[in-house]
């Protein structure tokens, strides 16, 4: 067999190979390794920090601020989804918490009245709900650093949570890229045999 017809397997296995290091190089070494004088390490452990500060200014500021959440909290649609619930709550403290604290008030108060308060304390609680969230907005804006959360939880993720994640999310395209790099490979040496055999 004329060994010229190797070459494509080859350069289809120098190609997966170069891509399946390149990969791996993004992760390690995972503590700086050092080879003729020259220092190695892998390139996601050290921009691990860099990193963390590029994705806590984009969490902060893109994905998640305090301004999203305030509008989705004071919407008045999610405040209608809650009524239910908090009409429910008010009919229960009328009908039986109130007439266990205080028995003797709760006996001149029948359904029309309960049904009165109720309406005056929904509408009383409408007007004060995105005030008061807001005003408890701002305070934990004031106390809590999104940005910095994001930082110093990243910074402190282990080289093996870091590469776990990014595997968990990439695996497909990491994959693809070896299998591309065999692929090229391959092509590569058909069009090295074609020229061999033209020449």
């Amino acid at each position: 067999m004329n060994l010229i017809y190797l070459i494509p397997f080859i350069s289809a296995f120098i190609g997966w190979f170069t891509n399946w290091v390149a990969i791996k190089m993004l992760f390690h070494p995972k503590d700086p390794v050092k080879i003729l004088g020259i220092t190695f390490i892998g390139i996601f452990p050290k921009r691990q920090a860099q990193f963390a500060e590029k994705l806590g200014k984009l969490v902060s500021a893109e994905l998640l601020s305090f301004q999203d959440i305030e509008q989705k909290i004071t919407n008045p649609k999610n405040m209608e989804a809650l009524i239910p619930q908090i009409d429910a709550h008010i009919d229960h403290f009328l009908r039986v918490k109130l007439a266990d604290h205080m028995p003797i008030i709760s006996m001149f108060i029948g359904d029309q009245t309960i049904a009165q308060m109720k309406t005056v304390f929904m509408a009383e609680l409408q007007e004060l709900f995105p005030g008061l969230m807001k005003s408890y907005m701002n305070q934990l804006q004031s106390q809590l650093d999104l940005e910095k959360i994001v930082i110093e939880k990243v910074k402190g993720f282990s080289s093996d949570k870091l590469e776990q994640i990014l595997n968990d999310i990439m695996s497909k395209e990491f994959r693809f890229i070896e299998i591309l790099g065999g692929v090229l490979g391959f092509i590569i040496g058909i069009i090295q045999v074609l020229l061999t055999m033209i020449a």
